[in-house]
């Protein structure tokens, strides 16, 4: 298995959450703090929390400290776009009727 191939996964697996997708497509939009996303997406602080330390960790998210509150950006407009054309795939009618 090829290194591109490992980390086509790597990120395959960091997309694997609908917490982590919404929070992306949320980030999209407009940069966010833990609160405007964890109440968009409908979790706790803490979760939300969490699952932003997993998209930095990754490289997908920053964040910037603007006095008291941090707010979390895209780094990768790539990354969004796969974000959105995977869930606009979801949502389209299968051409097999199943």
């Amino acid at each position: 298995m090829t290194q591109d191939i490992q980390r086509a996964a790597d990120l395959f697996k960091v997309l694997a959450s609908p917490v982590r997708v919404a929070a992306l497509l949320r980030m999209d939009e407009r940069p966010s703090s833990v609160g405007e996303l964890a109440e968009h997406v409908g979790v706790t602080h803490t979760l939300m929390s969490q699952h932003l330390r997993v998209l930095r960790m990754s490289g997908l998210v920053r964040s910037d400290l603007h006095g008291k509150t941090r707010t979390y950006h895209l780094t990768d407009e790539h990354v969004a776009h796969i974000v959105r054309d995977a869930v606009q795939h979801a949502t389209e009618e299968d051409p097999h009727g199943n």
